[in-house]
């Protein structure tokens, strides 16, 4: 089946969305062959900014996020997201486009409330 939020992902690419008093939201998003590392055919980069420019948050799928505990055989997963700036990664559950959509947006919330000091 389909992800019907794929089109409205891509919809978004080179989109910079203000988040008032200064940050905004940039959201990068094309299509690309599927791969085991990509399976559903999107390389995609979400990301938070303050008004300095710095990346406060975000999710992408550009790099491997090493899992700590494990075998040697694990599959080291592609999407993830990044809590802080200085954050390397943890796992993201991919389900579809407008989950991740939704996602990164409650996630936008929560870090403008944190940083804002609301």
């Amino acid at each position: 089946m389909k992800d019907s939020g794929i089109s409205n992902l891509l919809d978004l690419h080179h989109q910079v969305i203000d988040q008032e008093d200064g940050y905004w939201v940039k959201i990068e998003a094309w299509q690309v062959d599927a791969t085991t590392a990509i399976p559903h055919g999107i390389r995609y980069s979400l990301t938070l900014h303050k008004p300095s420019g710095l990346r406060i948050m975000g999710y992408d799928n550009a790099h491997a996020v090493r899992v700590p505990f494990g075998y040697s055989g694990r599959k080291f997963p592609y999407d993830h997201k990044h809590r802080s700036p200085n954050d390397q990664g943890i796992r993201y559950d991919f389900k579809d486009a407008h989950q991740l959509l939704s996602d990164f947006f409650i996630d936008v919330d929560k870090v403008l409330r944190a940083d804002k000091g609301k």
